[in-house]
């Protein structure tokens, strides 16, 4: 054997070595992320990731307070960056809420971890955001779950042209289900959503007004 075919035949020999095992690294690495997901538990003020059903890491939180809440659902993570800075701290996921800008994020403020004072994102330690946006890529799932009907003064609060969150979503999608609504169920209080709660009122005899109080929730059977 020639030493130009030795050479070359080494040369295929040392790719495999050092090309494979860094491809099934990677593959190994992008599957794994692709198993993970995130669960935000407003009721604790945490936030767990996992893969599959196992808690890989946990993390306490600060979200929404009262009048601004945090949106309740499923979500996806649609953007990652570390330039938003301020109030927002080191790092930003974004969610794909239909009605507004929420993220998880870092703090200037971390004393308040663990209270209710956000206006609707969820706020974490910069360290604790920092190491979980080195885990998770964009697609990943974040499931929020918490009061879906509001706490304390915003429970049940009253909705009108421009409100926005889970209560506007609960009531399109009613408003739906009893035929009055024919719009996009996105969690905005929009002029085709005004327009559904004045037919609904006026189908009762009821002033249209087109906005939502304690009568119309009864109405469309949210509160009993």
């Amino acid at each position: 054997m020639t030493s130009k075919k030795r050479t070359t035949i080494c040369s295929f020999f040392l790719f495999l070595y050092f090309f494979i095992p860094f491809s099934i690294s990677v593959a190994a690495q992008e599957e794994t992320k692709e198993e993970m997901r995130i669960k935000v538990d407003l009721w604790t003020q945490q936030l767990f990731l996992l893969k599959g059903e196992e808690i890989i890491k946990m993390y306490k939180i600060a979200p929404g307070t009262e009048e601004l809440p945090t949106p309740i659902g499923t979500f996806t993570i649609t953007e990652k960056s570390k330039d938003w800075g301020g109030g927002f701290g080191t790092r930003w996921l974004g969610l794909d809420v239909p009605w507004g800008t929420y993220g998880i994020h870092g703090t200037n403020k971390p004393w308040l971890i663990g209270k209710n004072v956000s206006s609707g994102c969820i706020r974490m330690l910069n360290k604790d955001v920092e190491e979980l946006y080195d885990l998770v890529d964009e697609g990943v799932v974040v499931e929020i779950d918490g009061p879906i009907t509001g706490f304390g003064k915003g429970e049940f609060k009253n909705l009108s042209l421009g409100s926005k969150g889970n209560l506007v979503l609960l009531v399109q999608q009613r408003l739906k289900l009893m035929n009055y609504y024919h719009g996009e169920v996105h969690g905005i209080f929009d002029k085709e959503t005004e327009r559904a709660v004045k037919s609904l009122q006026a189908a009762h005899q009821l002033p249209t007004t087109g906005g939502i109080t304690e009568r119309e929730y009864l109405l469309l059977g949210i509160l009993e």
